[in-house]
């Protein structure tokens, strides 16, 4: 059994590789755990491996707002130390402080 260890934690901010968008992680799947057809809908060249970390963010871009699952070889640290405008932060974190968010309660 291989043990996979996460690279970001709860309440950090990140930002897609490729993608634009940021957010902030709310919980960590230690290997894929969405939907195969999920899985399929990513053009083959570029799905990443299900043996890794999966992120499920409180997204953000220009135009809306939205929770995205992103795979951890996607995911850089967002530098811009700015807090993410997600409607639903303040039901999950407190308040924004030195570049990160607590947690308001324990996830299971």
């Amino acid at each position: 059994m291989q043990k996979t260890q996460a690279k970001y934690h709860l309440g950090q901010i990140v930002r897609h590789r490729k993608h634009p968008f940021r957010g902030v992680i709310f919980d960590v799947d230690a290997k894929f755990s969405n939907t195969e057809e999920w899985y399929d809908a990513i053009p083959e060249d570029s799905r990443p491996a299900k043996d890794q970390p999966f992120y499920h963010l409180l997204a953000e871009n220009d135009q809306s707002y939205y929770v995205a699952y992103v795979s951890e070889q996607n995911l850089v640290p967002d530098q811009t130390g700015q807090p993410v405008q997600h409607p639903d932060v303040e039901d999950i974190f407190g308040e924004f402080e030195n570049g990160h968010y607590p947690l308001q309660f324990q996830l299971n």
